[in-house]
C-alpha cells in the first residue's frame, strides 16, 4: 500500500458556483478561490486540468481579468 492511497481522490475544487436559477456564477471578488486556478507564474490554468466546462472556464476567465484589473490579482508572477 503506498503512503498516498489511504487519503482517498483528491477534493475537486468548485469552479462555479449554481444558483438557485441554475444559472453559473464566479465570483471575481472571491481572490482565494481565483488563485488557486492560477499557475505559481500567474497564468490561467486549462479546463483539462481544472476539469471545468468551456462556459465555466469563460466565466474563470473573465473573473480573473476583472480581478487583475480591479488589482486584486498581479499580472505577472513578480509580485506573487
Amino acid at each position: 500500500m503506498s503512503k498516498f492511497a489511504r487519503f482517498g481522490p483528491a477534493q475537486k475544487t468548485r469552479i462555479a458556483n449554481v444558483a438557485a436559477n441554475g444559472k453559473a456564477h464566479v465570483d471575481w471578488k472571491d481572490v482565494d478561490a481565483l488563485r488557486r486556478m492560477m499557475s505559481p507564474n500567474g497564468k490561467i490554468m486549462g479546463r483539462k486540468r481544472l476539469s471545468a466546462s468551456a462556459k465555466e472556464q469563460r466565466l474563470l476567465s473573465q473573473a480573473i481579468k476583472r480581478a487583475r484589473f480591479m488589482a486584486l490579482l498581479p499580472f505577472t508572477s513578480a509580485t506573487l
